[in-house]
């Protein structure tokens, strides 16, 4: 499914206007009557329903108009509140306010707060149709009376397009945010209703087609794309029947520290649950028993290092005659934070040529500048917001605040694909395109599941997926294996071993 940006979705209703010649009341009415059909599959026949219709100014108004009139055929009870004078409406919601006008369906103008209160007893379903995707201002007033007036009622609430008070572009909430329980939009979904807190206040998300040609979405640049099944099924690698573990790729791992030993055996189980034919795991010399006993297919290469507890710069000769014939590196989970473990993590970065996957500890060793030395080389970022934030060095909540502007930023800038973490994890690449993940649950938010995650996109590189493929593919599947425990445990005391041995289910089920 494709996702748009407010910008996107003017430049493509103004298209298909202006140049296809669709006028822009033909869309409003296709808006409307998709929005009652999707009505009618949520919430059964509409005959003899009680439902309050909130209009605002603009166009998300005049949607809200083309529905009371529909609804009216319908044979529901109407009740129109219209927070604006009527006369203040223009162009195509003026024309819909014109005809509502001349049918038999009460309209009530509420332009103040004690008019709004006087509107007691109850009703069957609620309609937001007060403000669209255009929305850049806090919502106060009679507005957010009208929003609280629908949030505390019983009855279910339709959005028109979006929840008023949600930003379209970032999810983020404009004062107070009406909470539906559908939201029909309208053309193209949004990014603001696919990342949270946008997710959970936009409820069921519908999306309406109202008449845009398909030709003019492909000319608009639209580089937005929701991860779900039918979007990521063709990015599976494919199999030989006559393959061996040398034609599905050799993935190195350098991780593991001093007390640390359980997230690089994680990064293993990851890649080789992705498909990886094999893996060698670069370790420091002291723990490499734990290793062996804990990885028995993967094989490892012990390292001197900082005394043998945790890998360093000396290592790197060594590490480098050893990355021969191997696809890809993982760099990062559970590698230390010692001075001379930044030191290697940048000399790898620097010096390989070699796809790289940083997670962890090899992003809070990272000097970023390392990172124009491989502008045309594979290089994937793996961070959590904290991680994030000290790369940038900005406050998490800063980077929680826009996490979409911000991954897009630094991928361009750097020349790296980002896969920012967390819940509808974001993959940003150079060229602008930008991935927002459907799957995951709370019940994966506990320690490990990142290094299962860096693994599993190193295992689909070694495969021979591109940069954007296995970043797309392996979020996913982190997220589907997740989903599956899920459907057979309570969300939450599972461990990241446990997902890791969900992926080839994860994987199976996009062969159906």
């Amino acid at each position: 499914m494709l996702l748009c940006t407010a910008q996107q979705i003017r430049a493509l209703d103004n298209e298909t206007i202006n140049q296809i010649g669709v006028p822009g009341v033909v869309l409003m009415e296709n808006a409307g009557k998709g929005t009652v059909d999707a009505m009618v599959r949520h919430y059964g026949n509409l005959a003899n329903k009680k439902i309050r219709i909130f209009v605002g100014p603009g166009n998300n108004g005049g949607d809200g108009l083309v529905i009371a009139r529909h609804l009216h055929q319908q044979g529901s009870t109407i009740e129109v509140c219209l927070l604006v004078e009527a006369q203040s409406l223009q162009g195509d919601a003026a024309i819909n306010m014109r005809i509502v006008e001349k049918l038999p369906i009460p309209v009530t103008v509420v332009p103040d707060e004690k008019t709004l209160n006087k509107f007691t007893g109850c009703w069957d379903i609620s309609i937001d149709a007060l403000f669209g995707t255009g929305l850049k201002r806090d919502i106060s007033g009679h507005f957010q009376a009208a929003v609280e007036l629908m949030n505390q009622a019983s009855a279910p609430v339709v959005a028109v397009d979006i929840p008023s008070g949600l930003d379209s572009d970032t999810g983020q909430v404009w004062g107070c945010v009406v909470q539906a329980d559908l939201t029909c939009t309208y053309g193209l979904a949004k990014f603001g209703q696919i990342q949270f807190p946008g997710r959970d206040l936009a409820g069921k998300l519908e999306v309406i087609d109202i008449g845009i040609p398909p030709q003019v979405v492909e000319q608009t640049e639209i580089h937005g794309l929701y991860l779900q099944n039918t979007s990521v099924q063709h990015m599976l690698p494919s199999r030989q029947t006559d393959g061996h573990k040398g034609s599905h790729g050799h993935v190195a791992i350098l991780a593991g520290s001093t007390g640390k030993t359980g997230a690089a055996i994680l990064a293993t189980e990851g890649s080789l649950r992705a498909g990886a034919g094999l893996v060698s795991l670069f370790v420091p010399n002291r723990l490499n028993t734990i290793f062996e006993i804990s990885c028995p297919e993967a094989m490892t290469i012990p390292l001197a290092g900082l005394a043998g507890q945790a890998l360093g710069a000396a290592d790197w000769p060594e590490i480098e005659r050893e990355l021969t014939n191997k696809k890809c590196v993982v760099a990062g989970p559970g590698l230390g934070q010692a001075k001379e473990t930044a030191e290697l993590v940048n000399m790898l970065v620097s010096k390989t040529q070699l796809p790289l996957v940083l997670d962890a500890d090899a992003l809070n060793g990272l000097n970023i500048t390392s990172l124009s030395s491989r502008p045309q080389l594979t290089t994937i970022l793996t961070p959590h917001p904290g991680e994030m934030a000290s790369l940038l060095m900005i406050s998490s909540a800063e980077v929680q605040a826009n996490r979409l502007m911000i991954a897009q930023e630094f991928a361009n800038r750097h020349q790296v694909i980002v896969v920012l973490k967390g819940a509808a994890t974001i993959i940003a690449a150079p060229n602008g395109q930008v991935a927002i993940n459907s799957t995951g649950n709370y019940g994966m938010a506990t320690g490990g599941m990142g290094d299962v995650l860096a693994g599993i996109i190193a295992g689909l590189l070694s495969q021979g997926l591109s940069d954007w493929h296995a970043a797309c593919l392996g979020t996913y599947l982190h997220g589907r294996a997740g989903d599956l425990h899920n459907e057979e445990h309570e969300p939450w005391g599972y461990l990241a071993s446990e997902l890791a041995a969900r992926i080839p289910q994860a994987i199976g089920e996009l062969h159906q």
